[in-house]
């Protein structure tokens, strides 16, 4: 993978998260001239060839890179995933339907929230009652479902899911903080959305990815800027979108492609916290704070000192080395290293490196 400018501090902040440095460059150039126009990227009209030209190829390689067919509208919102958690229960959810839910975390504990305001909520599953420190395991999830909600990485708890939900209804899924970084069986899924900040671009658009039969089968009247089949109709254009950061991610989803795809993040994402996990087994030191091995998320690596003690001293020698946000949720506590696509093996080398040196 593409290393990051070793001047930089090595960015392990949760979100917004690190980005490419070729990405970095050329948004940097665009913010004065976007490919020779004589215009900024900030500054260009949302209805004009030169933004056209970037919704298109931004739609195509979401399309190509998730094999995402015609069934399927990709919509590039606003309001962050925290909008979604209501969006998708507005769109899909009668009040006398029951959406089906797996508890993971604080972003999941949110959507429950959300979703009761317009139907009912069955909690199939949840991992509260230990501090969310696992995946759910040996549930089954009932019949008459009108889908079934997922927080498919946990950024808080370090958590994810490794498999699927066996279940006849469509999966919805928040999937902020782990897409693009490993395949993704989409013909289980009737939703997935993602704030851009964590693998795709910086914060401001939301990626969202909807099956079309599934829209238009609620009773409520929805406001227009509420109504998935509005923006898919006016392809991500019914309002002002937020220009750059689609453009941001254009050149992050250009970047993934030049890596070899989806198939690669994960190669590369699998090596990364091998490297990181091995080291906190190995080490006395440390102690991770996911329960067992199956839920530990490729993305949010959480840890903690094993002597309480040692905690502003590792924190201390970390930054030392240029380690920049890896101190835990208050939450969890300890250090939370955050590894999306776009940190270098070499970034992750250096944190154990301390660790070892410890």
């Amino acid at each position: 993978m593409t290393s990051t400018n070793v001047l930089k501090k090595i960015n392990f902040s949760a979100g917004p998260a690190i980005l490419p440095a070729s990405v970095l460059q050329q948004a940097s150039e665009a913010v004065a001239d976007l490919d020779g126009s004589g215009l900024s990227i900030l500054e260009i009209s949302h209805r004009s060839d030169a933004f056209d030209s970037v919704l298109i190829e931004t739609e195509a390689l979401v399309r190509e890179l998730m094999q995402v067919g015609d069934e399927y509208g990709v919509l590039f919102l606003s309001g962050g995933a925290s909008t979604q958690f209501f969006y998708t229960a507005m769109n899909l959810l009668n009040p006398d339907e029951t959406a089906g839910f797996l508890d993971t975390g604080a972003w999941s504990a949110k959507a429950i929230k959300e979703t009761k305001l317009f139907g009912k909520v069955n909690v199939i599953a949840s991992s509260k009652d230990t501090n969310y420190d696992h995946i759910p395991t040996g549930y089954t999830v009932p019949e008459g479902l009108k889908y079934v909600h997922v927080t498919s990485n946990n950024t808080i708890f370090g958590t994810q899911f490794k498999e699927w939900p066996e279940t006849t209804a469509p999966l919805v899924a928040d999937m902020s903080s782990d897409i693009f970084s490993r395949p993704v069986p989409l013909k289980k899924f009737g939703i997935i959305y993602a704030g851009a900040q964590k693998n795709l671009g910086p914060a401001g658009v939301t990626l969202v990815i909807v099956r079309k039969d599934l829209l238009g089968t609620v009773k409520r009247d929805l406001p227009s800027m509420l109504d998935y089949r509005v923006h898919i109709a006016g392809g991500s254009t019914f309002n002002t979108p937020p220009v750059y950061p689609i453009y941001v991610m254009l050149l992050t989803l250009r970047w993934i492609k030049e890596q070899g795809g989806v198939p690669a993040m994960e190669r590369h994402n699998e090596r990364k916290a091998k490297l990181l996990y091995d080291e906190i087994d190995r080490n006395p030191k440390f102690r991770g704070t996911v329960a067992n091995a199956f839920s530990r998320s490729l993305m949010n690596v959480t840890f903690v000192c094993t002597d309480e003690a040692d905690t502003p001293r590792f924190l201390e020698a970390a930054e030392a080395a240029g380690c920049d946000a890896i101190t835990g949720h208050r939450s969890v506590g300890g250090f939370r290293a955050s590894i999306y696509n776009s940190m270098p093996y070499e970034g992750v080398e250096t944190l154990v490196n301390v660790m070892r040196e410890f």
